[in-house]
């Protein structure tokens, strides 16, 4: 089993050999692709699944830290907290793997906190948002989950932007 991301298609695709088990759609960074420390982008290359944090947590549940906070979001507890990064219901946190590329120094994905994670309803996806995450719907972040073991091999791909 493998997840090929797409930034250029913002897509999400889960693999077994060559048949295509699900497809779904994302939302990359706003700033574009890119594994430097505190830019905001996402990372590109091979990667692997190193945690999955939050099974069983309720749907839209909210996490700060990789902490389930007891919050439900909702657009009043979004309007409470304008300014968060709203990461909800599943975590699947990624490791680089290519040292010097996307591991270790200034470029480490798994240094930057870079997941594969909800986000709320009303955010649009299909085209870059995100401040460095791979966001997914929360119905297809739990789909995504529970398909995928840790370890589980991740090649983000570049280039412009459809």
């Amino acid at each position: 089993m493998r997840i090929e991301v797409s930034i250029p298609q913002q897509t999400l695709t889960v693999f077994d050999g060559d048949q295509i088990l699900a497809d779904f759609v994302i939302s990359s960074a706003a700033n574009g692709e890119g594994c430097q420390k505190n830019s905001g982008c996402t990372p590109t290359g091979q990667h692997i699944i190193r945690a999955k944090i939050g099974e069983g947590a309720p749907i839209n549940s909210v996490f700060v830290g990789r902490r389930a906070t007891g919050e439900i979001c909702s657009p009043e507890l979004m309007t409470e907290f304008l300014n968060r990064d709203w990461i909800l219901t599943r975590i699947l946190w990624l490791s680089g793997t290519e040292v010097g590329v996307n591991r270790l120094g200034e470029v480490d994905t798994m240094q930057r906190y870079i997941y594969i994670h909800g986000t709320p309803d009303n955010v649009v996806l299909g085209q870059p948002g995100s401040h460095g995450c791979i966001r997914m719907r929360n119905s297809d972040v739990i789909a995504l989950f529970n398909m995928v073991p840790v370890g589980t091999p991740i090649h983000i791909s570049g280039g412009q932007f459809a």
